[in-house]
């Protein structure tokens, strides 16, 4: 596959393809930019049906890092991981080491840390090989928490914006998707009143957060239609989409998930059906956040910093309705200005 001619390739800096016999490993590399420092992003582990579909998304993931990085104020570029392969079965020592490996022929062009079926054992364990990884235990360690704090108040920011209310009591929550974060932001909402409807592939997960959380539980394909004043996209990217975006009753679209709209054209289709989108890369921020902090820990600086989303969405939110423009195309605008100025907003 030509990844020159791909859709989502924005003129990466560097796209590198990773293998090694031995262990299995097949990983992607995608650089998008290194303007405002080395790029930071974390790597997953998904089992793709195609070698495009993890094509696409290691250029998608990236790009939305340098977004995401030049957002939240870091001297950080942009860039993603993939590795290709189901995570219950091709996960080993070896593995996470030959993946190291091929970080260290970055030479530090690209910082990788854990995302999606990445934990921070498996850093640790390409730790033992290369300096090229961040979120490590016993420095800023595992970032689930703080990027559901940024969603939690990301929300916030959205109900402020959209209802003219400080509180979420009594509004209602639909949740695709409790990983670790869903888990956390599921915590959140509820001690500030929110009612939830959550789904996942994961009955274990959904069972636990109905009898913690007092959730509903619904099918994976019923979040769609739920009535709901907010929907939260936590799981995998491009949930809304031309087959999903007609369904959601919910007037905000606020997750952690990477990359929610499946075609730029529906940032401008949720915009002409009432509906706030909080920008993924900018609500999703609090982990990369935490990151930054690896080398001089401090949780608290990390915390106030995550509560900035808060204050970087209402801005966003406020231009979008000034200008008449979608949400989407404004924090682009926003962040590809600095980008263009060395990492300093107007």
């Amino acid at each position: 596959m030509a990844v020159f001619d791909q859709l989502d390739f924005d003129n990466h800096e560097q796209v590198v393809f990773c293998s090694d016999k031995e262990t299995g490993l097949k990983a992607i590399i995608a650089v998008h930019s290194t303007k405002l420092g080395p790029a930071v992003g974390g790597c997953r582990m998904w089992d793709y049906a195609t070698e495009g579909e993890a094509i696409t998304d290691v250029l998608r993931l990236s790009k939305g890092m340098t977004y995401k990085n030049a957002m939240a104020g870091l001297a950080m570029g942009g860039g993603k991981s993939v590795i290709i392969g189901d995570a219950k079965t091709i996960k080993s020592e070896a593995l996470f080491k030959a993946f190291g490996d091929a970080l260290n022929r970055l030479n530090g062009h690209y910082i990788s840390a854990e995302d999606v079926n990445i934990t921070t054992d498996d850093i640790a364990i390409a730790n033992t090989v290369t300096p090229f990884v961040t979120g490590t235990e016993g420095k800023s360690g595992n970032p689930a928490p703080f990027t559901a704090l940024g969603t939690f108040v990301g929300i916030k920011a959205a109900v402020k914006h959209k209802f003219q209310r400080d509180d979420l009591t009594g509004l209602t929550v639909a949740i695709q998707g409790l990983g670790s974060v869903g888990y956390y932001l599921c915590e959140h909402l509820h001690k500030a009143g929110a009612n939830l409807v959550v789904t996942d592939l994961n009955q274990t997960a959904l069972d636990k957060v109905a009898a913690q959380f007092d959730a509903k539980i619904v099918g994976l394909n019923e979040i769609y239609d739920q009535d709901v004043d907010i929907y939260c996209p936590c799981a995998l990217g491009a949930t809304v989409n031309d087959s999903t975006i007609d369904r959601i009753k919910a007037k905000i679209i606020a997750g952690c998930a990477n990359n929610q709209l499946a075609q730029e054209k529906h940032d401008l289709m949720l915009k002409e059906r009432g509906i706030l989108y909080a920008p993924d890369y900018v609500i999703n921020a609090g982990g990369i956040i935490n990151i930054s902090f690896e080398d001089d820990y401090n949780a608290d600086k990390a915390t106030a910093k995550v509560e900035e989303i808060y204050q970087t969405l209402l801005d966003v939110f406020t231009q979008a309705q000034l200008r008449n423009l979608p949400t989407g195309a404004v924090a682009d605008e926003i962040a590809r200005e600095i980008i263009a100025n060395g990492g300093k907003n107007k």
